[in-house]
């Protein structure tokens, strides 16, 4: 659809019906406030299709159902498709030249904003972040992309899956962190939006503090779900009222209530373990003392589904071996990134392989509770079991060109 330039910038901002389609076989601007739209971050795409490329639409807060045409009339293709910070929504589709694949999924696009007195007070880290930001962002990535169209449509029926927790659950923003909040997209196909609200270093406490839970609450409708990982860093809170059995039980009640009030259906997980091995080499130590136990005791109490990520990670560990656990956080030697003089060795943070891992056992955690959601899995989902985990070394993940070396906040 051929549109003036002036009409574009009018129509950047999308009503709650409108639509916009971008014909990608046509030149295309680099994103601006002017336009609206346009190639973001690292410019526009080379006809051979050599390095990952991002398309941004500045668009309200809300769901945003995104339909491409993923191929190429002149050369073969194989892209991969992600959304905002790294959200993963298809791996590898691969595309003869001449032939197109259309897919189709939904974005949660946010904001701070809450209302004109309220807004999620961010940490300084997630300034600039793509998940904070005006715009829908899209990244295609893979060894050789290749778009012909994109079509954004706001979207009021897909239900929204929120996230809340920490470093372990957040969209980590630059490679090589990653974490199964940004993998679980693309288990669900297009009736089902997910909403990552954690970030790293919060607690069950601070999560509410920063009114990210209110934040979920103006976007959140009767039906949708919201799920909570918490206790890594809960633990270390040392304040008068602190621990597991007062203050982080009593904040977990605050949020079943306030879900439950919206018409939401509220899940817990249990914390990821961290890759701690005793002397035997064998056998993983538990580092979250009472933390699990006290989130069970809710559940139990309030009648909420709950995931034990917990165990499940304790038995992906183990089956990896004190080694091999290594290919699944962020384990890497000096050099290999950008700026690293350093090793890299996280023991808490997953990588992509180990967060597509965690992802997996998180949906295995929805489907043996027989919630509704699991009806809205792809039919390429298979059953997964944390003690046959997919081969390190046949995981293939393309990496995004945001990367830095920072770690994350928590442990």
């Amino acid at each position: 659809m051929k549109r003036t330039l002036t009409l574009l910038a009018c129509l950047a901002m999308l009503s709650a019906t409108q639509a916009q389609t971008f014909d990608m076989t046509q030149p295309q601007p680099i994103y601006s406030d002017a336009t609206g739209y346009g190639y973001d971050i690292a410019g526009a795409p080379d006809k051979k299709g050599t390095h990952p490329w991002y398309f941004s639409v500045r668009v309200p807060d809300g769901n945003y159902r995104v339909t491409v045409e993923v191929g190429s009339k002149k050369r073969a293709a194989s892209t991969v498709v992600r959304a905002e910070s790294r959200r993963l929504y298809y791996e590898e589709i691969n595309t003869r030249k001449g032939k197109t694949e259309r897919v189709s999924f939904v974005v949660s696009k946010r904001s701070p904003r809450i209302n004109d007195n309220m807004q999620v007070k961010l940490k300084q880290r997630e300034h600039g972040y793509l998940n904070w930001d005006d715009r829908l962002t899209l990244e295609f990535n893979g060894k050789a992309p290749a778009v012909s169209s994109i079509t954004i449509t706001p979207d009021t029926t897909a239900t929204t899956i929120f996230l809340c927790g920490n470093s372990t659950v957040v969209d980590q923003e630059l490679e090589p962190w990653a974490s199964w909040g940004q993998m679980i997209p693309r288990w669900f196909g297009d009736q089902v939006a997910i909403s990552n609200h954690a970030e790293s270093g919060l607690t069950a406490t601070t999560f509410l503090g920063q009114n990210r839970l209110e934040k979920i609450l103006t976007m959140m409708r009767a039906g949708d779900y919201v799920i909570c990982e918490f206790g890594h860093n809960d633990e270390k809170e040392k304040r008068a009222g602190d621990g597991a059995w007062y203050n982080y039980v009593h904040s977990l009640k605050i949020f079943v209530d306030k879900v439950r009030a919206k018409g939401g259906t509220i899940v817990f997980v249990t914390p990821t373990q961290r890759r701690f091995f005793e002397s035997d080499g064998k056998t993983l130590r538990d580092t979250h003392g009472d933390y699990p136990a006290a989130m069970k005791s809710v559940a139990a109490r309030e009648q909420v589904p709950l995931i034990d990520l917990h165990q499940m990670t304790r038995e992906f560990f183990e089956t990896l071996g004190l080694e091999n656990s290594k290919r699944s956080l962020v384990h890497y030697p000096a050099n290999s990134y950008p700026n690293q003089a350093k090793e890299l060795a996280d023991n808490t943070h997953f990588n992509p392989y180990g967060a597509y891992e965690v992802s997996k056992m998180i949906v295995m955690g929805l489907r043996r509770l027989g919630l509704p959601i699991v009806s809205q899995l792809r039919p390429d989902w298979h059953d997964f079991q944390p003690t046959a985990p997919d081969d390190f070394n046949t995981f293939v993940w393309y990496p995004s060109i945001l990367n830095g070396i920072t770690k994350p906040d928590g442990n």
